[in-house]
């Protein structure tokens, strides 16, 4: 005997069910009093309380380190950890930043720190936008290679060039800093923005090789070097832009 049955189509009669019905009527359309399923209720009061519960645990602000901003950082200290332990802690020194300028992966590296936090001021090129050209050879406050990690790390012109020393860490700073000059003289002249006021300085150990000792003070009887009797034109103006 089979079980299957073919059960009877339900028929339209055009008769309005007997079930209650709202108090209100939408072009004389009525509509049903019909309850939320309690699975539905259940869920919609679920999320509010959820949603409670994060607010308290992630974005009430006072909980340190559990914002997904700290989590992002924490990721990233962690992956910076991994690429530092294979160079150890840099020193902000000529040798090490020449050396790092002359490797592409590294080099690399300091160009996403500077993609991160200098094109506001500086340009996608480092050619100078609302701060200066930092690929020609005009500087206002950089005599020297070791003098520009100084001022990344601890800004300069009445904060026009703000400190950096408490977003960056050291290794950023160097990294960064042989960045600069691996890109010095790429932006064809004048196409970036030219020298500003005071900027008359010209780095004067760029082109001595890393390894190649720097004498810091001039021989008696010796005539004094370029980089020495260059001084600046005019001393920085507080808000002036610097570099």
């Amino acid at each position: 005997m089979s079980t299957n049955t073919q059960q009877e189509p339900i028929k339209d009669d055009g008769q309005i069910p007997n079930d209650p019905l709202t108090d209100h009527s939408y072009d004389g359309i009525r509509e049903f009093d019909n309850p939320m399923p309690g699975w539905w209720k259940a869920l919609f009061w679920g999320s509010i309380v959820w949603s409670a519960l994060y607010w308290l645990y992630y974005e009430n602000g006072i909980t340190p380190d559990r914002s997904v901003v700290a989590a992002y950082d924490r990721a990233v200290a962690a992956n910076m950890a991994k690429q530092f332990a294979e160079i150890g802690d840099l020193k902000p020194d000529r040798a090490t930043i020449l050396k790092f300028a002359q490797d592409p992966d590294w080099v690399a590296f300091g160009k996403s720190v500077f993609q991160t936090n200098c094109v506001s001021c500086h340009g996608n090129n480092a050619e100078g936008k609302i701060g200066p050209n930092l690929t020609d050879d005009k500087w206002k406050n950089v005599k020297k290679v070791e003098d520009i990690p100084h001022v990344i790390a601890n800004g300069a012109g009445g904060n026009a060039m703000p400190a950096w020393k408490d977003k960056l860490n050291q290794n950023e700073i160097v990294l960064l800093t042989s960045y600069l000059l691996a890109i010095h003289g790429t932006v064809p002249p004048g196409t970036g923005l030219p020298p500003i006021k005071g900027e008359t300085n010209v780095i004067s150990d760029l082109d001595t090789p890393a390894e190649e000792p720097v004498g810091e003070q001039t021989q008696p009887g010796a005539e004094p070097s370029k980089a020495d009797t260059t001084k600046t034109d005019a001393a920085p103006s507080e808000g002036e832009a610097s570099k």
